[in-house]
């Protein structure tokens, strides 16, 4: 499919019956590891992601209850988060975002003092609820996010985790939908597929045969 097509199908998406859901796959790549899937699927009350198995493990965001459940069958157990409390911002804090549009899209940068936090690409106006619900995702789990940032050492402490992962999740959302993106680490994201499926309810169920652990935000 070519981006012009793919665009005019994001764009069209709002025209979609309840019955369908948002589908979403992506090409991500870890520094120095292959490239792998991740499937993204949206409805009104949920945000599903998983590596492209309906059996295999998955995250599930309930977007009405703000929560997010990582259901780990490998090792059959159920984690749960909770949105919590958060530092505020240090006074000193002045993250910079730029944009510029071209052809394909609005083409962004996002940093902090001269550092580089992501970069990327984004379909303005494109399948807003999808944007929505990965804006509601990482803002569920920013607390957390934190928590783990500052029990960290020091020298594993990087300013764009903050950026990317606590106090600006949702800046780069606010552009549209992620065509592309990698961060300061080499991590990178590159959109393969969108559209819409038939919904199939039972991705978006929990498994009730694996226990349920809440994890401190």
């Amino acid at each position: 499919m070519t981006l012009k097509w793919l665009l005019l199908g994001m764009l069209g998406i709002g025209s979609a019956q309840a019955s369908d859901m948002i589908a979403l796959r992506y090409i991500d790549q870890d520094p120095g590891g292959p490239a792998y899937l991740t499937r993204i699927f949206v409805t009104p009350q949920y945000l599903r992601m998983d590596t492209g198995e309906d059996g295999g493990d998955f995250i599930l965001l309930d977007r009405r209850q703000r929560k997010v459940i990582n259901v780990l069958r490998g090792n059959g157990m159920i984690m749960v988060f909770k949105a919590g409390k958060q530092p505020s911002r240090p006074a000193d804090w002045a993250p910079q975002l730029e944009s510029s549009k071209t052809g394909r899209g609005l083409r962004f940068s996002l940093s902090v003092k001269g550092v580089t936090c992501s970069e990327g690409l984004a379909a303005p106006g494109a399948a807003p609820d999808a944007v929505r619900a990965m804006s509601e995702l990482k803002s569920v789990l920013a607390a957390t996010q934190y928590r783990v940032w500052s029990e960290s050492p020091a020298s594993m402490q990087h300013q764009c985790d903050l950026a990317n992962q606590v106090w600006e999740t949702g800046t780069t959302l606010k552009l549209g939908l992620p065509l592309e993106e990698r961060d300061f680490t080499g991590r990178s994201r590159k959109i393969e597929r969108e559209g819409r499926e038939p919904l199939k309810p039972g991705l978006f169920r929990i498994p009730k045969d694996l226990p349920s652990m809440e994890m401190p935000s």
